[in-house]
């Protein structure tokens, strides 16, 4: 027997989810076939609060900026790890060839999670100066897309 894998969810549902999750109350918006989606997030209860946006186009990867504060400015003359860009900081929270987030999963209960341990370690390495998140930085996701009936 094949195994059959999940359905897509589609950007609509993803939003709804997004909106219905009280770990990322926000607002957004919803487009044909995507979306964008700000939070405010908190990963400890002693952390500084952070200003997030999710942009995800179906059957595409998501993308996560945090657009406050300037993560850049709190690293002073260091590089941010684990990122694809400084400016704006897009964040690295998984290894894509793995597939560990894949189109069937939901943003509020994979990506939103991620989010919040990825701002844990940071903050961490602004104090010790070592990145302890683990996972390695793969290259961009975007020049990985999966051709039909190719796993």
């Amino acid at each position: 027997m094949i195994p059959v894998e999940p359905r897509l969810l589609t950007a609509a549902q993803q939003f709804l989810h997004l909106q219905r999750n009280p770990l990322c109350p926000g607002d957004g918006t919803l487009h044909a076939g995507g979306l964008a989606w700000r939070f405010a997030l908190r990963p400890t209860p002693l952390s500084r609060e952070y200003g997030v946006r999710i942009d995800y186009h179906q059957g595409q990867v998501p993308d996560v900026f945090v657009e406050d504060p300037d993560l850049t400015l709190l690293a002073g003359d260091r590089t941010l790890p684990h990122v694809y860009s400084q400016k704006p900081t897009r964040l690295c929270l998984y290894l894509p060839r793995a597939f560990e987030w894949r189109d069937w999963m939901r943003l509020d209960e994979t990506i939103v999670p991620w989010i919040a341990i990825w701002l844990f370690y940071f903050e961490e390495w602004l104090t010790s100066n070592a990145w302890k998140g683990g996972g390695e930085h793969p290259d961009h996701p975007r020049s990985r897309r999966r051709r039909p009936g190719r796993r």
